[in-house]
């Protein structure tokens, strides 16, 4: 596992998302290491870290995160993550709450969600996620030529493209052209992306209980994250609190790096 670190003091471990990796965090790194020993994993598959052919279900992806920390000599951190490194998050949080001390969600919402007609109007926005996950299809799709699927996440999905710079874009574009990366993109969406919200959905987390305190931060522009959407939490969590980012679409950290700095240093500042 690829790991860069930041500054000394309390660990605040940083989890990314789909299609990025610890770069995902350049903009937090410099002010988040004044306070904290900041750890930016590259997860199973991403960035510079091994790509085995398998070992994407939920439970090694969670085990990962907690192999790392036993290996880092950690019994706790504090967390912040985005994506599907934000759904890992959440269910480390569930099995593994005494890892977490304080948890911050970026643009992914809480594993309670209930079924409500609107969430229909996602589908066709989502339908790219099918399409990673098929087998042979979905490395190439990622992988060959100009990386357009790639691309397109990219810029679809931020309330202003302009915040990527081409060097950026190239961080981010270059280790999917490896076959073996390409082929752990479509596993990830096969394996854990695509199964776990019908899972939400069918009430499958509603029998546990979040004890972690934990902020989720979601864009004010993000379709899919619509605050009538966010509820059904409310008996199933002890410390949940919601905040909309003004301007700020799905790439949170990326668009407004200022306000996410700002209320998770403020949350974990809570007592």
């Amino acid at each position: 596992m690829h790991v860069a670190e930041a500054g000394e003091g309390e660990p605040l471990l940083l989890l990314h998302g789909y299609p990025q990796h610890w770069w995902e965090w350049r903009h937090l790194i410099p002010a988040f290491s004044e306070r904290y020993r900041v750890i930016c994993p590259d997860l199973r598959g991403a960035g510079w870290t091994d790509a085995p052919r398998d070992g994407y279900k939920a439970e090694q992806l969670v085990a990962d995160v907690v192999s790392l920390l036993d290996e880092l000599g950690l019994d706790s951190a504090l967390i912040v993550a985005h994506d599907w490194g934000a759904l890992v998050g959440f269910l480390l949080c569930l099995d593994r709450p005494e890892c977490v001390k304080r948890y911050v969600s970026l643009a992914i919402p809480h594993p309670f969600v209930k079924f409500h007609p609107r969430l229909l109007a996602a589908v066709p926005r989502l339908w790219f996620q099918p399409a990673i996950a098929t087998p042979v299809i979905g490395p190439l799709l990622v992988s060959r030529g100009s990386q357009p699927l790639v691309r397109y996440l990219l810029t679809s999905y931020t309330s202003d493209p302009h915040v990527w710079s081409d060097e950026d874009v190239e961080l981010f574009l270059a280790p999917f052209r490896d076959p073996a990366r390409a082929k752990a993109a479509s596993a990830l969406y096969r394996d854990f992306i695509v199964p776990l919200f019908p899972r939400v959905i069918a009430g499958r987390y509603r029998s546990r209980r979040l004890r972690t305190p934990t902020l989720i931060l979601y864009g004010s522009e993000d379709p899919n994250m619509r605050p009538e959407l966010l509820g059904g939490y409310e008996d199933l969590a002890d410390d949940l609190v919601l905040e909309c980012v003004e301007g700020a679409s799905h790439f949170i950290a990326d668009e407004k790096p200022d306000v996410v700095i700002d209320r998770v240093t403020q949350f974990f500042a809570r007592q």
